[in-house]
């Protein structure tokens, strides 16, 4: 199936009628723009993806709130057990965790996760969206195509009317990108924080 994001200005692919009728936890979807491919984060993805998670560059934009680490790895060992960490819990309906690939080279350059957060809020019922990215892929078109795909899909595959994702004040082709795509900052519990309702 193939949508048009109006938001984004980017043309979606989707996996098909199979995936839309089961929960993102029977059939882990696949979801697909020209630029990008978000697939659910695999146990031999590790070696590309320590590339993002020990670049140092990237570190200041990762979101580890409520996490019990900061998401630095120096080591495959390590990232093999993260890896591990985030299967056991799409395993347990805690979250997804997507590798993002890009369709011309194929290279694995990071990770976006949701959750359906069931805690109550001011702002409703909301998921969480991280997105992890190598640090010369944190740019304006990645963040566009990962952004047009959880417009696309999130608000209805984890049933939420609203979406928030963390954008320190240095990040600065996200927080732009952000707020083109209708995202504005949130009276959330945690600083930084900015929300888009469907």
């Amino acid at each position: 199936m193939t949508l048009w994001c109006r938001h984004c200005s980017v043309i979606l692919f989707y996996g098909g009628d199979e995936q839309t009728m089961k929960s993102v936890y029977e059939v882990c979807p696949v979801y697909r723009t020209e630029r990008m491919t978000l697939r659910q984060t695999m146990p031999e993805d590790a070696e590309e993806l320590l590339k993002c998670y020990s670049d140092e560059q990237s570190l200041p934009f990762f979101n580890a709130d409520n996490c019990p680490d900061n998401f630095y790895y120096t080591s495959i060992e390590q990232m093999k057990s993260e890896i591990k960490f985030w299967r056991d819990a799409y395993a347990n309906k805690g979250w997804v965790r997507w590798t993002v690939i890009l369709n011309d080279t194929c290279d694995k350059v990071g990770t976006v996760e949701m959750f359906h957060r069931p805690v109550p809020s001011r702002i409703g019922s909301h998921g969480v969206l991280r997105i992890d990215l190598r640090s010369d892929c944190e740019n304006r078109e990645i963040i566009r195509n990962v952004l047009a795909i959880a417009q696309a899909h999130f608000y209805r595959d984890f049933d939420v009317n609203s979406i928030v994702t963390k954008a320190f004040p240095n990040a600065d082709e996200r927080n732009d990108v952000l707020k083109q795509s209708g995202y504005k900052p949130l009276p959330f519990e945690i600083e930084n924080y900015l929300g888009r309702k469907e």
